[in-house]
């Protein structure tokens, strides 16, 4: 088998996927036999290292497959920076076949309510598990408190740990980043608990209530006292877009302000047109999307969320040289956590 050293920059994210993909097809004959013989160690001593090498923030796991009979899983484990990481190392893997199938998260288990693992010395199982579920006014967030008949004699990190792996279980990963608030590992049990089964249902009905876009439009002011507003996309989640870790910031000046710096008699034509043909631009790709607009002494600045395989910096830089009202400014940047916008992020 061949392995090959760390990528250390992000531009370096694809030699270090191929090289993976290429280790992977070389390895495939070992990793097989092991997985026929359901030998974990051997297993963790071929992919440990590889894995490894993409990124040692990367978790992985086999785990039982969809459609092939197992599947490996290489997740950022909620790392909003590696998120992106793995996902370009999903879409670079070669097809399923009968054995296995690859994920960049882990994925519902429809067997859940079946499934026992050890935990601190104890039996831990779904089939015991309840959860306090509260879902606040508005919010596309579910917040539960989880309860198990063996949390009041483990530790609290060990009590939280299996809380989350059941989670990841019941919705699977990407699922709990994007409808799970606060999570609360009780030591006793809440008096309005259910079974832990049932949250699937109760995250698919509050999921319908987002189901067509939404904006929230904000209000504030600047750190010179200024007025600000603000519209995002609510609700606003990387794992929404797991590629699109490239911002893009068009500030756009405007002539007619007034003396707060807002534009003068209320919205301005020239920045609703100039939004409307962006997103013309856009449509309903996925490989871009307008996050969030900011209103505040003199200008406006989107924020541009894109795939940087897309290309779509040259076309928005030929779009912002079309602004009559000054001059505007395009920046790009990697920021695959959304740091850019993460006063709008639910």
């Amino acid at each position: 088998m061949r392995l090959f050293g760390r990528k250390d920059r992000p531009a370096e994210q694809a030699e270090a996927i191929a090289g993976f993909w290429t280790w992977w097809a070389e390895a495939r004959p070992q990793i097989d036999a092991q997985v026929e013989v359901e030998d974990a160690g051997a297993l963790a001593e071929i992919i440990g290292p590889a894995v490894d090498a993409l990124d040692p923030g990367l978790v992985w796991e086999v785990a039982p497959g969809g459609t092939a009979r197992h599947a490996l899983v290489v997740t950022a484990s909620g790392d909003p920076e590696l998120r992106p990481f793995a996902h370009r190392w999903a879409l670079a893997a070669p097809p399923a076949d009968e054995l296995w199938e690859f994920h960049p998260s882990r994925q519902a288990n429809p067997r859940a309510a079946e499934l026992t693992v050890d935990v601190g010395g104890r039996e831990f199982g779904l089939d015991r598990l309840v959860m306090g579920m509260r879902v606040p006014p508005g919010n596309p967030r579910v917040d539960v408190a989880a309860f198990h008949p063996i949390f009041p004699d483990i530790e609290d990190e060990t009590r939280m740990e299996a809380t989350l792996l059941a989670l990841d279980w019941l919705l699977g990963e990407d699922e709990v980043a994007r409808w799970i608030g606060d999570i609360v590992a009780a030591e006793f049990e809440p008096i309005d608990a259910i079974a832990a089964a049932h949250l699937p249902a109760v995250v698919a009905d509050v999921a319908a209530g987002f189901a067509d876009e939404q904006w929230a439009l904000l209000e504030g002011r600047t750190a010179s006292g200024k007025p600000i507003t603000a519209a995002a996309r609510y609700p606003l989640r990387p794992v929404d877009h797991p590629l699109n870790d490239q911002h893009i910031a068009i500030t756009l000046p405007y002539r007619d302000a007034d003396a707060d710096g807002l534009p003068a008699d209320g919205p301005s034509k020239a920045l609703a047109e100039f939004q409307e043909r962006l997103g013309g631009r856009i449509g309903s790709l996925t490989s871009a999307v307008l996050a969030a607009h900011v209103t505040a002494e003199g200008s406006r600045v989107l924020h541009v969320y894109a795939d940087p395989a897309a290309e779509w910096t040259p076309v928005i830089k030929e779009l912002a040289a079309t602004w009559q009202e000054g001059r505007a400014k395009v920046d790009v940047a990697d920021d695959p956590s959304w740091g850019a916008v993460a006063l709008f992020l639910t």
